[in-house]
């Protein structure tokens, strides 16, 4: 689907146009690479977080699969091109270390429909849009201590995938998560092992994700973001801060840029040096900023981007 061929309106508000008289002045619009995540207003349905990411002047959003299925693929497409957003990833596929048997086939099936989605918002969002399906891999199944194994079922997963994704024309991203979510969420821990994982496949089908949440720890990190340059794997990057103490729940400990310890300058950097020249995404997990009103988190999060990670995209 082309975004041409999509049809109808909804009562979505126009983003604004950075170069009307009104609007806001240059020192205090948003980075014009800003995207907002979906999850960083996890609260909002899809059409308030179209609505409040346009309205506070930022270009792109990427979207989340449950909001989407909330009104629906066609209808999710038409209200994302009325938003007059690009459209930077599609959160999320992924989950394959379950061993053979119905729960894996079905999860393979899940992902080829969000291939689908992901292809259709692409489509369906503004000019620049990147059509990405961030993929965390899952943890270890119930009952096993087969962390190797795991990932080698991830491999396997990715592999059944692929004439899928490039026949839909989308990235299949894997996201390294933090090894605290190795046991349930993820167990691909580092840069490094994603890159390991995706040389197996054509980079404009399998590339990585580079969070700062998951990957500001890691000693090799900068050379593992050179190589995945050299390799043109940065299918999109992701930022937030990292504060301690971590919230009990650690999937909710993610923050505003600046927050916190990481250091956005050298990892900005690294990744600007390979010519990664997409838009930028902040996703937030944190029930204080949950609880905020969208507006809000949409200004604060503009802000902070501005001060933290801009200065290091010159």
């Amino acid at each position: 689907m082309s975004a041409s061929s999509i049809t109808g309106s909804l009562s979505l508000p126009k983003r604004p146009d950075p170069t009307d008289a009104g609007s806001l002045s240059p020192s205090k619009r948003p980075d014009p690479r800003l995207s907002i995540n979906q999850a960083t207003i996890k609260h909002a349905d899809l059409e308030t977080a179209l609505r409040v990411t346009a309205d506070a002047g930022i270009q792109a959003i990427g979207l989340w699969r449950e909001p989407v299925h909330e009104v629906g693929l066609d209808v999710a497409a038409r209200m994302l091109t009325d938003s007059g957003l690009r459209f930077t990833t599609h959160c999320r596929g992924g989950f394959f270390t379950l061993p053979e048997g119905p729960e894996r086939i079905a999860a393979l099936d899940d992902n080829r429909r969000a291939i689908e989605e992901t292809a259709t918002l692409a489509a369906a969002g503004a000019d620049g849009s990147t059509s990405v399906l961030v993929l965390v891999a899952g943890g270890i199944p119930a009952g096993s201590r087969d962390l190797v194994g795991a990932r080698e079922r991830v491999r396997d997963a990715i592999g059944a995938l692929t004439d899928d994704a490039k026949a839909a024309g989308v990235t299949l991203a894997i996201e390294p998560l933090h090894p605290m979510y190795a046991s349930d969420r993820a167990v691909v821990s580092t840069l490094g092992q994603a890159l390991d994982i995706a040389a197996d496949f054509a980079p404009e089908v399998v590339g990585v994700t580079v969070d700062t949440f998951h990957i500001w720890w890691d000693p090799q990190v900068l050379d593992q973001i050179a190589r995945a340059g050299r390799e043109e794997r940065i299918a999109t990057y992701q930022v937030c801060d990292w504060k301690t103490p971590l919230a009990a729940d650690v999937l909710l400990s993610r923050h505003y840029p600046g927050e916190g310890v990481i250091d956005f300058g050298s990892l900005t950097d690294a990744v600007i040096r390979t010519g990664y020249d997409r838009d930028i995404e902040v996703e937030i997990f944190h029930a204080d900023v949950w609880a905020d009103a969208p507006e809000n988190v949409v200004r604060r999060t503009a802000e902070a981007f501005g001060a933290a990670v801009s200065p290091h995209l010159v």
